[in-house]
């Protein structure tokens, strides 16, 4: 197979050095993407499953924009309603009735949801979160994960990155996942202190294998919040209707406080959800919590659609099946050429890596080998899955990683 190079991007990247911090910021930033010769940097078009780098390449998407191209690129249903309502009125001085039927629909379909509240970003609804908490129980501290990732609020990173100070995270008390007796021993410790309890439904960090809750480990955390009087929040973020429609509590079978909804459900529109029970709704009801463009009309039409859309094709099942095929055959031809590839997480949301080298270096160059030849895959961060992914496009991808695990054998 052709190879691709990159000529354009690295030239646009040495100019944004100049202008930009660090060139491209955050989770886009190139740094983990090893080696950096061989990715993109810049986009110019996408469509359904795929997209178009600034040199013309062309790229089986397996990252969906870091998560929230659920539907696919430009999926044309989700832009019409977002034109349609652009055409009505977006930023207007007052709601659009769109956010009522967005609220309607979105408590009708998550299970544990009697209200909704609108904002941009994830990190938006887990800071609300968290004060929403601390608002009905009088309490500051909160119990969250180690590695557990919820935005990039001070309160949120882990002691040591740049820009904090201590009591920006004073409060926060991070345990290990799936340890119930640690998370028993630090509620007993500080009686009567504990605000909330903020996960993701399934461990997912970077760079290390992503870990399924162990068997009645959601369970018991709900039945000790209850006693306890804690709120138990779920970050879902990044799983949100790619296990279940319903919120990944009901794919484990536990029923949370509140649920931090983003990335899929507006499809590539800025939009954010945070839904809870109703004993919480007249407490979140007296928190002033708001932003420039957080009561934009035109997402809210397109995450109705997305929602709509979800239900129609049952879109967490169809991501949930294309992925296992994804996987199993990644699985099957890394064997043929005497590499194990371990898969965790979910098979919407995988994390992968080759056990024979655990430097990783070597996982990095087969990632690097499968995306210079059009399959998209990043090295350290779970990968997406789509409606949009065909079996043409699992087919081609499968061709691609053969190649690759044959060039990586010649090493």
């Amino acid at each position: 197979m052709e190879t691709f190079k990159y000529d354009k991007s690295q030239e646009l990247f040495k100019r944004a050095t100049k202008v930009i911090p660090g060139g491209i910021y955050g989770h886009f930033s190139p740094a983990p993407l090893i080696p950096p010769t061989d990715y993109p940097f810049y986009a110019m078009r996408a469509k359904g499953s795929k997209f178009w780098d600034i040199d013309g390449n062309e790229f089986i998407d397996y990252m969906c924009a870091y998560g929230p191209m659920i539907l696919g690129y430009n999926h044309e249903g989700v832009d019409s309603a977002a034109i349609k309502q652009y055409a009505q009125g977006n930023c207007l001085s007052a709601p659009a009735p769109i956010m009522v039927e967005l609220a309607e629909y979105l408590v009708d379909l998550v299970s544990c949801a009697d209200w909704a509240f609108f904002a941009k970003n994830g990190g938006d609804v887990t800071a609300y979160s968290l004060m929403i908490a601390r608002a009905a129980t009088g309490r500051k501290k909160i119990i969250a994960i180690k590695g557990g990732y919820h935005g990039v609020a001070p309160w949120a990173q882990a002691p040591g990155h740049h820009g904090l100070i201590e009591e920006d995270y004073k409060n926060m008390i991070r345990i290990k996942w799936n340890d119930f007796d640690e998370f028993k021993k630090v509620v007993e410790e500080n009686p009567k202190e504990i605000a909330g309890f903020i996960a993701t439904p399934y461990h997912h960090p970077t760079f290390v294998d992503n870990e399924l809750p162990s068997e009645g480990y959601w369970q018991k955390i709900e039945e000790l919040c209850k006693k306890e009087g804690i709120v138990l929040i779920v970050d879902d973020v990044r799983c949100g209707f790619r296990l279940d429609l319903r919120g990944s509590n009901e794919y484990y079978g536990f029923k949370p406080d509140l649920i931090c909804f983003c990335k899929a459900i507006g499809n590539g529109y800025p939009i954010s959800a945070l839904v809870g029970i109703e004993t919480l709704k007249n407490v979140a009801s007296k928190i002033f919590y708001t932003g420039s463009y957080w009561f934009s009309a035109a997402p809210m039409a397109a995450a109705l659609e997305v929602l709509k859309e979800f239900k129609r094709i049952d879109a967490s099942k169809y991501v949930l099946n294309i992925g296992k095929k994804l996987l199993d055959g990644l699985v099957s031809i890394g064997k043929n050429y005497g590499y194990d590839l371990k898969v965790t997480g979910e098979p919407s949301l995988p994390y992968l890596r080759i056990v024979n080298d655990e430097s990783l270096m070597l996982h990095q160059q087969w990632c690097a080998e499968c995306t210079k030849r059009g399959a998209y895959f990043t090295p350290h961060h779970n990968w997406f899955l789509s409606t949009a992914h065909t079996e043409d496009d699992i087919k081609k991808t499968l061709e691609i990683a053969d190649e690759a695990f044959s060039v990586i054998k010649k090493y």
